[in-house]
């Protein structure tokens, strides 16, 4: 059994990486999102706070964050090990994670960061084309994810659009953002020893990096 975060910029992987590893070693993929959308369709009181905050658009505070997470990372289908995409996201969630850990009697497993080169970044991110029919993701930078016709779905023929927050000033912020708040957390794992850096170019050779990790750890 082998628990793992997942940092990264957005753009760098993350969510590829996670799903895959969930596919191939039975990993249950948590990604913050899905985490607070799935707990808020409890019938308890923890699940209706959770579900009027994001009902209202608003910003869901660290203790309740945890008590999603803990009661997440209890279920039995988390036994043989799982993956945490987009948390932690700051020093004190870090903090606030080992001490939920300790008293839950989890290991924290390893904490891989995945890194990739600004301009790849940005292609990733401007590049990004959605399916507006069926939600299928495109690249019009990428020759394995360019669609066919400019514009079109390949697999629908629904239109391709550009997520408004997909240009250059948001994607500005975001890695801002990411290395003001996120980054330092970098240092943090890597003095518990735990940390492990990968390059995230192409998702196949992403992958074999992490397979090697979890051969060589005995997973």
């Amino acid at each position: 059994m082998k628990n793992i975060i997942l940092l990264a910029v957005q753009g760098a992987g993350k969510g590829t990486l996670a799903k895959r590893l969930s596919s191939k070693y039975g990993y249950v993929h948590i990604s913050m999102g899905d985490i607070l959308r799935e707990r808020s369709s409890v019938e308890d009181e923890l699940g209706k706070k959770i579900k009027d905050l994001i009902d209202n658009g608003l910003f869901v505070p660290d203790d309740i964050i945890f008590e999603a997470i803990s009661y997440k990372i209890s279920q039995k289908e988390c036994e043989n090990g799982y993956i945490l995409d987009g948390f932690p996201r700051s020093m004190e969630q870090a903090i606030g994670y080992d001490a939920l850990l300790e008293k839950l009697n989890k290991d924290i497993g390893i904490v891989i960061n995945l890194t990739i080169p600004s301009d790849l970044l940005k292609n990733r991110i401007l590049g990004r084309r959605t399916c507006k029919k069926c939600g299928a993701i495109y690249n019009i930078y990428s020759d394995t994810l360019c669609p066919k016709e400019d514009g079109i779905c390949d697999k629908c023929g629904g239109e391709l659009v550009q997520r408004e927050d997909d240009n250059e000033t948001s994607l500005k912020k975001r890695v801002d953002t990411y290395f003001e708040v996120t980054a330092p957390l970098v240092d943090y794992y890597k003095n518990k020893g735990i940390l492990y850096e990968i390059e995230s170019i192409d998702s196949d050779e992403t992958l074999a990096q992490v397979d090697a990790i979890l051969e060589k750890l005995g997973d």
